[in-house]
């Protein structure tokens, strides 16, 4: 039997592809085999030495100490995607918060006093202060070209507006998934310069830390929009402010409050409301939940952040599963060992990323623990076990 320990509220119908026959979970397991959660601050805890896989019902991974658990040979899974219409429905309302002055208007009759007539002479005396643009025709930037920065950037075509994508990264299968008419820049300084809008969709590292900084800052379009639900800290918010208040920046909306944000009339930070649905966290915990019960069970791989994607339909009922430095005669080294017990090689597959490299063995016979014992001891394998 797997035990699968929750660290969140994990929705329950992720949790219901853990077959109780199969599995025990919740949030007092002892000895997991796997670890799920959502916002849990994972860097803070001892993790146990039986755990084999930790998934992240989310995109998101900061809060999880990756290079940690690699060097332990344990796959992170998260669920890329599975929050995408979430987030990008955030990202339309922003812009439509945005061009329009919805929240300053708002503030403003919240504060209206008098009896109707009077309200009603104050409203009509107010309201040019927040006439507001429309979408049609104007170009919003989009920084990252991921799941949720595709959606965005479709839709906002169908919205009428102009669409400049910017992404160093992106796939082959990603760029199939996104529309032509989205122009591509060439670099971040180009699509500053073009858009009335940006919205960013990248993971927080040390290259997109502070991405838009004072010198980004100076490089865009007066009036600009700037929209931040990705993660904190790749706008500098104290910068932000200052160029909203010299007015070369129209309103910064974003996810991720700060005390230099709060309360500032032209910022409307919202509380991490992005993946922040019902469907949104269903999606993800199905997802999630799905990739770490396949690889218990079967040793796949699929939507990991630190592993290669790696499946293979099982040949055999007989499974060995190995994760090691990616480094030479490491599959010389797994054969030999398995040859020296008897074992024929039904059928195998090894798969790279990075500093890693993962091999899924189908054999025709029964995998003795003298076997995994011979393979785990191989200076630089990091996981060897029996599936």
């Amino acid at each position: 039997m797997f035990k699968i320990l929750t660290l969140n509220n994990i929705a329950e119908e992720g949790l219901r592809r853990f077959p109780p026959s199969d599995y025990q979970v919740g949030p007092d397991v002892q000895a997991p085999d796997a670890i799920l959660l959502r916002s849990y601050n994972l860097h803070a805890m001892e993790i146990p030495a039986s755990v084999k896989a930790v998934g992240r019902a989310g995109a998101g991974v900061n809060n999880i100490p990756v290079d940690r658990l690699s060097q332990r040979g344990v796959p992170v899974f998260n669920a890329p995607g599975a929050n995408a219409n979430a987030v990008k429905e955030l990202v339309l309302a922003g812009m439509l918060i945005a061009c329009r002055n919805i929240c300053q208007a708002w503030d403003f009759v919240r504060r209206l006093e008098g009896s109707d007539e009077e309200i009603a002479a104050q409203v009509e005396a107010g309201k040019k202060k927040f006439a507001g643009t429309e979408l049609p025709g104007r170009t919003i930037g989009v920084v990252g070209l991921g799941a949720i920065g595709r959606s965005v950037a479709n839709t906002c075509l169908d919205l009428g507006m102009q669409v400049v994508g910017y992404d160093p990264m992106l796939t082959v299968e990603g760029a199939w998934k996104l529309s032509s008419r989205v122009a591509r820049a060439a670099n971040l300084e180009q699509l500053l310069a073009k858009a009335d809008y940006i919205t960013f969709h990248v993971p927080l590292s040390d290259v997109t830390r502070h991405m838009i900084d004072r010198e980004a800052l100076a490089k865009m379009k007066p009036g600009v929009t700037i929209m931040n639900f990705a993660r904190h800290g790749i706008v500098d918010d104290e910068a932000v402010c200052e160029a909203i208040d010299a007015g070369r920046v129209h309103a910064y909306v974003c996810d991720f409050p700060s005390r230099s944000l709060i309360g500032h009339p032209r910022v409307v930070a919202l509380p991490h409301l992005g993946a922040s649905t019902v469907e949104a966290e269903v999606n993800c915990a199905v997802m999630v939940a799905e990739e770490v019960k396949d690889f218990l069970e079967n040793g796949n791989i699929h939507n990991s952040v630190n592993f290669p994607e790696v499946r293979m339909p099982r040949n055999t009922d007989y499974r060995l599963v190995v994760a090691n430095a990616n480094v030479p005669n490491m599959l010389g080294q797994i054969s030999t060992a398995m040859a020296a017990e008897g074992l024929n090689i039904h059928d195998m597959i090894n798969q790279s990323k990075g500093e890693l490299a993962y091999t899924v063995v189908d054999t025709d016979s029964p995998i003795p623990e003298s076997v995994v014992q011979a393979i785990a001891a191989i200076e630089g394998v990091r996981m060897a076990r029996v599936v």
